[in-house]
Formats: C-alpha cells, structure tokens, sequence
C-alpha cells in the first residue's frame, strides 16, 4: 500500500529482507543440528513470511513522529524484531487455539503434526508437533528480543526500546492466559473480554510498536503518553475489526475456516454483546455451539444469531468511536504533521481491512 507517498508495501520488503538476514544468520549457527534445525529453520520461515507488517509500520512511524532515524537499515532491524513476537504469539495461539491453517497454510504444529505421520516415527504426532510448536514459538520470541538487542543501533538508544518490549511481552503472554482461562470457564462478560482483547492483541499491535519506535526516537514520557492515547484505541478498534473477521469474514481471504472463532469457542466483545442481546433461545444455541464442530449451515445460523442480536452492528458503531478517538488524539500530539498524516491513513488500514 502507498500512503501519503510512503511506500508500504516497499517497507514490507525491507522488513522480509532484515528477516530472512537475520535467520540467515540464525541457520548458520544451529547447521550443526542438522536436518532437525533445518526444519525448524524452514518453519519458522515460513511464518515469518507474508503478512500486513502493522506492527512493524507503527514501529516505524512511531519513531518518525518524534525524530527522523539516523540509521534507516538499524530501524527497519528494529521494527521487524516485533514481526518476531507476532510469528511467535501466533504459533502459540495457533496450538492453544486447536487451529488447522494460518494464511492458507497449515498452522505450525499442524505441519510437524503432519512431517511425523509422513515420516511414519514413533510416539503421538499430535504431541509431537504440539511439542515442537511450543519450541518454535518460544525461538521466535527469544529471537525477537536478540534482534532488537543487535538492530545496529547504540545499546544506550535501544535500551529505552527493551524496556517496552519487556513490558509488551508480559503484556501479551499475560493476556493469552487471561484468554484461555476465558475459555476454559466457558464465559465472559463484555468487560473481561474487553481486558482479554486489550492485553492480548490491542497493546502489542499498536500501543506497544509506537512506543518502541518513539524510545528509539528518545521520546520522553509525556510523549508516550500521547502515543498511547493515539494508540490504545487505535488497537481496540483494530482487534474488534479481527473478532468481526473471524465471525464473518470471507475464507477466500482471510485463509481461516467460516466462522473459525466461533468453532474454537473464542469468547470475544462480539460473541458477549450476542449473548446479552439476543433471544434467550438464540443465547443459548450461541453459547452451547462455541467450541464444537460447525458446519457451514450452523455457521451461518450463528451469524445470524450475532447479527439479529444487534452485536455486530455495535462492534462497528464501537471501532468507528474508537478509531475517532485515536485519531484526535494524535492530532492533539507533539508529533511530526508528515507522521500524522500517514498514521492516520494506517488507522484508516488498521480498521478497515477485510483480512
């Protein structure tokens, strides 16, 4: 995408280059281990590819809104360390999850699942490739934090940056947990899912990426403040676009199974809006449906069961305040006006994608 004479989709190519460097680098060290490396190699690959690259676009922009980089090449390094911590908590999420496919393809333990049965080796290769997902994901997120650590540029700038990515570690992996007790206890409010969303997606997306770049930048705490008015509901809006997506969004393109949240029983803002919403009789198909096999004629009975329950016209009332609110924000910031104008534009993306 082209913003405001931003290039993005260039970006993107930027960040996948500093990537597949780094697990250049990354393969060279672990070829010892041979053919085993190479395949965790080869997956982790594979999860690195592709993608909208929001986080590491705000990341960048972050930076910008308060100082031009003195190193492009060392920020871009920077930017797609978050990339890492998304691959990461999406194949971690992918296997708490029980999902089949991530962008089209198998999700990362469906894959090892699948080399072990092909293989014919012994033991569960459900376990196994659950096993080996677990280790994929925790690489990921320890490679994130190295590739930050070694971006190029001074330690003394980038250890304001580490001390984010500290905080949106624990962010994240505190929210994952949040989200699956969620769905062990088999309910939730609209304000506990609210919390699950915040701190599982909403700050990591965006809150967090901004500040990153903006430490990068020497951002003092007055202006991270600013970048978190911008950038908390900013993410908000964002992950209530996805929870819409994975309700209602067409497989074709978001390489997801029909209704896959509802399969796997996601108790998002949208499903507790429904469940406060409707019929006691719909209320209660919704809620003993989450979670179990679907076909696509109860898919799309549930869909209308959120639709006539009024929630998914609320969650786009609520994105829409959201992404107003973050907006005003950022024009009230310190922030540099050719920033603004292409951080509003990604809001714009951010908000309103199909995928």
């Amino acid at each position: 995408m082209t913003l405001s004479g931003w290039d993005g989709a260039g970006f993107g190519a930027r960040v996948q280059a500093a990537l597949d460097d780094f697990l250049d680098e990354q393969a060279a060290g672990l070829a010892p281990l041979g053919d085993d490396a190479e395949r965790l190699l080869a997956e982790a690959r594979g999860v690195v590819t592709g993608g909208k690259r929001f986080r590491a676009a705000f990341c960048w922009w972050g930076h910008l809104a308060v100082a031009p980089p003195a190193d492009e090449a060392a920020l871009v390094r920077a930017c797609a360390a978050l990339e890492l911590l998304h691959a990461s908590a999406l194949v971690h999420d992918d296997l708490m999850d029980a999902s089949d496919t991530r962008r089209g393809r198998p999700a990362s333990h469906r894959g090892f699942e699948g080399a072990h049965r092909g293989a014919r080796w012994r033991g569960d290769p459900e376990q196994y490739g659950a096993a080996a997902a677990i280790l994929l994901g925790d690489l990921l997120l320890s490679w994130s934090d190295e590739l930050l650590r070694r971006c190029g540029l001074p330690l003394a700038q980038v250890a304001p940056a580490l001390e984010v990515f500290d905080r949106c570690r624990s962010e994240v992996i505190a929210g994952q947990f949040l989200d699956v007790s969620v769905q062990a206890r088999g309910r939730a409010d609209v304000d506990t899912a609210m919390t699950v969303l915040r701190y599982k997606s909403a700050k990591y997306s965006v809150e967090r990426p901004l500040h990153v770049g903006a430490a990068l930048a020497g951002a003092d705490a007055a202006t991270l403040a600013a970048l978190t008015a911008f950038g908390l509901p900013l993410g908000e809006a964002f992950q209530l676009r996805d929870d819409l997506l994975g309700v209602f969004g067409d497989p074709a393109t978001t390489g997801k199974p029909a209704g896959d949240d509802l399969v796997e029983g996601k108790r998002t803002v949208l499903v507790a809006l429904a469940l406060d919403g409707a019929s006691p009789e719909d209320a209660a198909l919704l809620d003993r449906s989450l979670g179990t096999p679907l076909d696509e004629a109860r898919v799309a009975e549930l869909r209308r069961v959120i639709a006539d329950s009024g929630a998914h016209a609320q969650v786009e009332a609520v994105i829409e305040q959201l992404a107003e609110t973050a907006v005003a924000a950022l024009r009230r910031g310190p922030f540099d006006p050719d920033a603004v104008q292409v951080l509003e534009e990604l809001a714009s993306a951010a908000t309103q994608r199909v995928v």
